[in-house]
């Protein structure tokens, strides 16, 4: 499926896994890879050895091209980017920063950088600063989100309408035909993250994985956005943050509550009561926990049957 985004990763499809915290390990990413999309490791919930670690590993486990996701808002930042150049990452996905900071540095080394961002303005900022392409993730979205609240349908087109590179839709993706609503909207590809979540290569906790299953629509809510928006699935923790709201909280206060290490607790060690569980609205449609290569080549299946429905239209 030959377009802007498989020509410029170098990958059959146009899908790219999201570099999701506690989810996105070397056997994730070398699966999505093998299976033909482009695999990212989560550098958010690594330190910087242990990045290496996954690194070396998925190297050993594909030959096909993959990347390493980095928000910018962790520390260790320096010695993170100085990691991926060491290890000869050829493909850097930024987000949660100034893509200005990094994205000159790393093209320098010859990486291709993308932004991850959730509005025009912040696309046209990471086009200015010179990225290759561009993800414009959706309200839908699970995980770290954006504060507008734009949904999807609604950001595509209008991303599209002013940027010229290569531009990938995310949140609220994980079935063929919303592949093809966003390719149809203007996206070049799509990034999908809570169905790889539902994955047998995830490295979320079983438990984890089996709530997104048993996910149903309403399941989840964005909050926290004093601190940094986060969608999740409503748990005891999260009605513990409603209640919170109740008294009209500082923000120390919810950071307090917040804690250490929430996310870890939650999606990587299974603690389905007192962690923080970040997942997509989408997580409504999955219904299963599959290999990798049955979750890409379902969503391909999908895709061209719907194109090929859709011409009859």
């Amino acid at each position: 499926m030959k377009n802007k985004v498989s020509e410029l990763f170098k990958i059959k499809y146009p899908i790219i896994q999201g570099g999701m915290i506690w989810n996105s390990g070397w056997r994730l990413a070398s699966a999505v890879s093998n299976s033909g999309g482009l695999g990212l490791l989560g550098a958010g919930s690594m330190y910087p050895e242990v990045l290496r670690e996954h690194i070396q590993k998925c190297k050993k486990a594909t030959i096909k091209p993959f990347g390493v996701n980095v928000p910018m808002l962790y520390p260790n930042l320096e010695e993170i980017m100085n990691i991926i150049v060491e290890e000869g990452v050829q493909i850097v996905f930024t987000s949660a920063g100034n893509p200005k900071t990094w994205t000159s540095w790393l093209q320098d080394k010859g990486i291709i950088v993308v932004h991850v961002v959730s509005s025009l303005k912040f696309a046209l900022k990471a086009q200015d600063a010179g990225v290759q392409a561009i993800v414009a993730e959706g309200f839908e979205a699970g995980g770290h989100n954006g504060r507008d609240e734009t949904t999807t349908l609604a950001l595509i087109p209008m991303v599209r309408e002013h940027i010229k590179i290569p531009l990938i839709a995310a949140g609220g993706i994980a079935t063929g035909r919303a592949m093809l609503a966003t390719m149809i909207l203007g996206a070049d590809g799509v990034q999908m993250g809570s169905r790889f979540v539902a994955s047998e290569e995830s490295s979320a906790h079983r438990d984890f994985k089996q709530s997104v299953v048993d996910a149903k629509e309403g399941a989840t809510h964005l909050t926290l956005k004093e601190l940094a928006p986060v969608r999740l699935l409503k748990n005891k923790f999260f009605n513990e943050v409603q209640e919170l709201y109740k008294t009209g909280p500082t923000i120390e206060e919810l950071k307090n509550l917040l804690g250490r290490a929430r996310a870890k607790k939650g999606m990587f060690e299974g603690d389905l009561d007192n962690g923080e569980l970040e997942i997509g609205q989408i997580s409504g449609l999955i219904h299963d926990i599959k290999p990798v290569k049955d979750i890409i080549g379902d969503v391909i299946s999908e895709f061209e049957l719907a194109k090929t429905e859709a011409v009859k239209l």
